[in-house]
């Protein structure tokens, strides 16, 4: 990544474990014409072979000329004459030099492409530019984790995704931080590989995502016991609202009761952080509080008018920012259509979130627009519901979705992974822990106890699989599906 910006090239990373199509759509769309990859990779005591899997989408797409791999697990692959090159050969040509200039670029000129999913349609390639991109990453790590000279700095996420991109590789390396980075998984070979890690190298800042911090959460106490994590100072989250249960156990086993906990959202079109708190900010679990400073943002009516506190509605960013995408890439039309059409006049961004805010100005991010549910003519929210569910100690992950029903047009379908160690609750158990959280309307019309939950390999859950389960209906494009 950084060898590539510094020649004035633009970089399109996508994350190993994609499938060969997801792999050729980005090539494709981006029109790619040097793909970088390697031999292969280890997770979970087993080769990924990315070799095999770069092949067959370089065969698929017809843009690529030129493939460098690096030789990682030493498995025997194909290499194709006059387009690939082992990258050990070619640092042991004579032309090869530790020396090159860094070209110069302005500050709009494209830093990368990096893609995301949509509910619908093909990814959107967010492109992002190198000026303001990267003095608000650098700022906002500054600022929201107190990054100093003593601070190790581990951001549990994968350089695949906007926040590897912005917290593992740009912000440490322009504030000069000491950056942790790790390969492999979190509980595997045991669930306290993490805890192991910050112990043994004394980590004292850890930013991760809620659906990690609920997978171990599911193990109990006793594994993180084992460990010191007194080293540890400030804690973080980020990818998706934390439920308060989660946040607790967060706060309470791993950062000792003494760790704020910085529960960030954003977003990969932003490019950083947006709604944040800083140190000193008072906390309320599940809220990620108030947007950074300069950051003008508000929870608003289909008419743009400010909701009052604690009315749900949607969540726009006011003005513009210094991280904010320039573009879908190759795709002006979508930009404008998905980002700018609905508060044209006011010239808001919608983000797709739904959200409230508190008496205390407290903004609560209540999930996608198009997570939310209508059972009986009330809107819920899946958090919500989700959250609900998992303060029930026998269940360490719950996801819910919407099915119809010919009475209150929708109803409650939940998936629950119950906690390991703990007594199986049965479906009417959670069902009364849910009408005591939050009231009759929330109740799920079915439970179901399931082993996992199909994530995305971000780790984010992915309800239309869970729909289209639960309907009996196709479950369709699979690609950037967690094995």
């Amino acid at each position: 990544m950084l060898a590539t910006v510094k020649i004035g090239a633009v970089h399109s990373v996508v994350y190993g474990g994609f499938s060969t199509e997801a792999l050729a759509e980005r090539i494709e769309d981006a029109r790619s014409r040097v793909l970088i990859t390697a031999d292969g990779a280890w997770i979970r005591g087993k080769t990924v072979k990315l070799k095999k899997i770069a092949d067959e989408a370089v065969s698929r797409s017809g843009y690529v000329e030129h493939v460098i791999v690096v030789k990682r697990t030493g498995e025997d692959v194909n290499m194709e004459a006059a387009r690939d090159y082992w990258w050990h050969d070619l640092m042991a040509l004579p032309i090869a030099s530790s020396v090159c200039e860094t070209e110069v670029m302005d500050a709009e000129d494209p830093l990368f492409i990096l893609y995301t999913s949509g509910t619908t349609g093909r990814p959107k390639g967010v492109l992002h530019t190198h000026g303001g991109y990267q003095v608000q990453i650098a700022t906002t790590l500054k600022w929201v984790f107190d990054i100093n000279d003593k601070d190790r700095w581990w951001c549990a996420a994968d350089p695949g995704w906007i926040t590897g991109h912005s917290y593992i590789v740009y912000a440490p390396l322009i504030l000069g931080a000491t950056s942790f980075l790790y390969e492999g998984a979190p509980d595997f070979p045991y669930p306290d590989r993490w805890w192991k890690l910050v112990e043994r190298y004394g980590i004292t800042s850890l930013y991760t995502a809620p659906t990690a911090i609920r997978g171990l959460m599911r193990f109990g106490e006793s594994w993180p016991q084992r460990h010191d994590l007194s080293s540890l100072r400030i804690l973080g989250t980020v990818g998706e609202p934390i439920n308060p249960e989660a946040w607790k156990w967060y706060h309470k086993v791993i950062g000792g009761g003494r760790c704020p906990i910085m529960d960030t959202w954003w977003q990969t079109e932003t490019g950083g952080h947006m709604i944040t708190p800083l140190p000193v900010t008072p906390l309320k679990p599940g809220s990620a509080t108030k947007p950074f400073p300069g950051i003008m943002m508000d929870v608003v009516r289909n008419d743009g008018s400010s909701c009052d506190a604690n009315e749900e509605g949607k969540l726009v960013i006011q003005q513009p920012w210094p991280g904010m995408l320039r573009t879908v890439y190759g795709d002006p039309e979508r930009y404008v259509e998905q980002y700018w059409s609905q508060f044209s006049e006011q010239g808001w961004y919608l983000t797709g979130d739904s959200a409230r805010k508190d008496e205390d100005g407290y903004i609560w991010i209540i999930g996608r627009l198009d997570d939310v549910l209508k059972v009986a003519g009330y809107r819920l929210g899946t958090a919500e519901v989700e959250s609900a569910l998992v303060s029930h100690p026998a269940v360490s992950e719950a996801a819910v979705i919407g099915v119809p029903d010919e009475i209150k047009g929708n109803v409650i379908h939940a998936f629950c992974i119950p906690t390991a160690g703990s007594v199986t609750p049965t479906e009417d158990t959670l069902k009364s822990h849910v009408r005591d959280e939050m009231g009759p309307i929330a109740v799920p019309a079915k439970i179901e106890l399931v082993d996992s939950l199909p994530k995305t390999r971000s780790g984010k859950i992915m309800r239309r699989v869970l729909r289209a389960k639960a309907l009996g209906q196709p479950l369709g494009d699979l690609s950037t599906m967690e094995e």
